[in-house]
């Protein structure tokens, strides 16, 4: 429980995440007006059942964009704090006096284009909003508390309830309409993660090899990277279970366009180099990018 946490004004206030959430809101009024509810095109979530229900019960989107939002706030406030949810309630009512005033031009009438435009401008909104510390669309907050009492994971909850809306799409705008929404939706996601994470997503490295004290040298001393070393042992393979030795397990940070060269690099070092990646949402501190290097 957050609810009782004070509201951080100062943070609302920044200059920064003010620009984030004006420049989310333009994105998702283009995606919106310029693209999606003109050509009859959903995307997932609150923002795809809004359209959903201004088209078939002429509801104005931007009632329901608030209305469909007020749970998700709510269960946000809760479980997530003040600011989130007054973040995000700034963002929410942006939108709607932006949808109920502003006027754009439909921009294309190429499915293809909407496809991939409207999810890439509608993700645009989504991302930059998150990067001002709200959402505009109530659906996460949700999958958030439904997944810590629930069987079914993230994914399972945000699918299903997806999938009832395009099933829905397919049943009063055609099949055809749907399986392109199914793009914009997809668009969506994949811009929405890149203006969140950014062209540096970080990537966890965990190398376990022979080689280990060259390795952890080159990291360092070549790569510029900062490195967690685990005692461990090595061996225990199926034909020779009984044998095994110390070594030294090396985990470092990296961005994924740094994966392929200090791969490679180790690999040179040792061809039977156990590697292993994992991308991670969030890294703070230590080294985890080269400073003044190009």
């Amino acid at each position: 429980m957050r609810a009782n946490e004070v509201i951080d004004w100062r943070s609302l206030l920044n200059l920064r995440l003010i620009f984030y959430r004006l420049l989310g809101v333009i994105c998702a009024l283009i995606a919106f007006k310029g693209f999606l509810i003109p050509n009859k095109f959903l995307d997932g979530g609150v923002t795809g059942i809004s359209i959903l229900m201004h088209k078939i019960f002429s509801v104005d989107i931007s009632l329901a964009l608030v209305i469909l939002n007020i749970p998700f706030l709510l269960i946000g406030y809760v479980k997530i704090g003040k600011n989130f949810a007054l973040s995000s309630a700034i963002s929410i009512i942006l939108l709607a006096i932006a949808l109920a005033f502003i006027d754009v031009p439909v921009i294309t009438s190429d499915k293809f284009l909407i496809a991939i435009f409207g999810g890439i401008f509608i993700g645009m909104g989504i991302g930059f909003v998150i990067r001002s510390g709200g959402v505009i669309d109530g659906l996460e907050v949700l999958v958030e508390y439904t997944n810590r009492k629930s069987i079914f994971s993230s994914t399972e909850i945000i699918m299903t309830i997806n999938t009832l809306l395009f099933v829905t799409a397919a049943y009063k705008f055609g099949l055809e309409k749907a399986m392109y929404s199914t793009i914009t939706f997809y668009t969506a996601i994949r811009t929405a993660n890149y203006i969140v994470d950014g062209i540096e997503e970080f990537t966890k490295l965990t190398i376990v090899s022979k080689e280990y004290e060259s390795i952890k040298a080159l990291i360092v001393k070549e790569f510029d990277k900062g490195i967690t070393v685990y005692k461990g042992e090595r061996g225990y393979l199926p034909d020779s279970f009984d044998v095994s030795t110390s070594c030294d397990v090396i985990v470092t940070i990296v961005t994924r366009l740094e994966i392929f060269h200090l791969r490679n690099a180790i690999l040179k070092l040792d061809p039977k180099a156990f590697i292993f990646i994992e991308s991670i949402n969030e890294v703070s501190g230590g080294v985890v990018k080269n400073v003044g290097h190009h």
